[in-house]
């Protein structure tokens, strides 16, 4: 038998899955793959459990609970000043990364380019291909890793189909700002160029910044679809639930693809995110306050070893430079530093189509205080 030709021949296993594998087997404290190592809000987690209880636990509807898209319409209107209608602009799906994936394989079609930037989230550029699309790679300037608005006004083409804007930037934690909105509008306006918006992080956002949503820019927003991660902002990553806010008409193609992906996502858990959002704004308010203690308490652990860094804007990671420590690759860096240190990063490289001439490795500061002190004592003995 002759076995059909791999769809992804550039693709392996994430190296996130490999990294904390690596973990496990050197029992290495793992700041790689990010995740917390705390529960969510024990409202939360009690309120999925009395849902069960009380048998809400078949099918949610395709598009999600309705009660759940009604608190998203109305974070979206308190925080971005838009109004988005639960019934045909709000998606829930069984993750960010679905919702990634139905947007793309929604509206990219053979030849069409998709731009997206480096460092980019690994799970771009294999839905670009599967759907026929060409992934056209622009490196974000280092050291901000900022958008170079020259070249991505140079990269667009008449197949240009979509940019993928991710803010706040996985790996990289830089946040976009107002006028890098406008910016972007003046590049699309009179275009039919559709925005794809990772906005995940939208709730870790450091010293005092404001995340600027493709939700919050009128005109930006006709053309966009916008990501979101529960499990990000409620400390749930394992549960997988996300939502796409879209107009009603690109909202109908992604929740043709959706049907198909995953249909509908866990009942119980919609319900509880639903009531969490209504009883307690409070929380996602209080993230940017809650994250950055962590992220100043392991830069500040950390600022004797012979790392160098800046603080990141946004997201619950840490970029750090390792080149006064070794000449290593930094995914050879990475297997070192698992083995003989007893800690697990993530190489920025494997983000790249052509890694910039830089040693940084990404660390996750998701973490309790006590894993966080126990790493930094291992990473300033280097």
């Amino acid at each position: 038998m002759k076995y059909p030709t791999t769809k992804l021949p550039k693709v392996g296993t994430t190296i996130f899955t490999v990294m904390s594998q690596m973990a496990a087997e050197h029992n290495a404290i793992n700041l790689s793959q990010g995740f917390p190592d705390f529960d969510g809000p024990k409202k939360l987690l009690d309120s999925v459990g009395h849902y069960i209880a009380q048998g809400a636990n078949q099918y949610a509807p395709m598009t999600g609970m309705p009660v759940l898209r009604e608190e998203i319409a109305r974070k979206v209107a308190a925080l971005y000043g838009t109004t988005v209608s639960a019934e045909t602009e709000i998606t829930v799906t069984s993750g960010a990364t679905e919702a990634l994936f139905a947007a793309i394989s929604a509206v990219v079609q053979q030849g069409d380019e998709v731009i997206v930037f480096d460092p980019a989230y690994d799970s771009y550029e294999p839905a670009i291909e599967l759907n026929g699309g060409i992934a056209v790679h622009l490196q974000l300037q280092p050291p901000g890793f900022h958008i170079d608005w020259q070249h991505l006004k140079d990269a667009i083409t008449a197949r240009t189909r979509m940019i993928i804007i991710n803010t706040p930037h996985n790996p990289t934690g830089s946040i976009l700002s107002a006028q890098d909105l406008e910016q972007l509008a003046e590049l699309v306006r009179d275009t039919d160029i559709l925005l794809l918006g990772d906005e995940v992080y939208e709730h870790i956002v450091f010293d005092g910044q404001k995340h600027h949503s493709l939700l919050g820019h009128s005109e930006l927003y006709q053309r966009s679809f916008v990501v979101s991660s529960f499990g990000k902002t409620y400390h749930t990553t394992g549960w997988k639930i996300g939502y796409c806010v879209a107009p009603a008409i690109l909202s109908a193609e992604l929740r043709k693809v959706h049907q198909y992906l995953t249909f509908s996502t866990s009942t119980p858990m919609q319900l509880a995110l639903a009531d969490i959002m209504r009883d307690e704004p409070s929380h996602y308010h209080d993230l940017p306050d809650f994250y950055q203690r962590k992220r100043d308490l392991f830069n500040t652990l950390i600022k004797p070893s012979k790392f160098s860094f800046t603080p990141g804007e946004g997201t619950y990671f840490q970029l750090v430079d390792y080149s006064a420590i070794s000449d290593m690759s930094d995914v050879a860096f990475c297997q070192w530093l698992i083995k003989e240190v007893g800690v697990a990063a993530i190489p920025v490289s494997v983000f790249c189509q052509a890694p910039p001439d830089m040693k940084l490795v990404r660390f996750c500061f998701a973490k309790d205080d006590a894993t966080l002190k126990q790493a930094a004592e291992r990473l300033i003995a280097i």
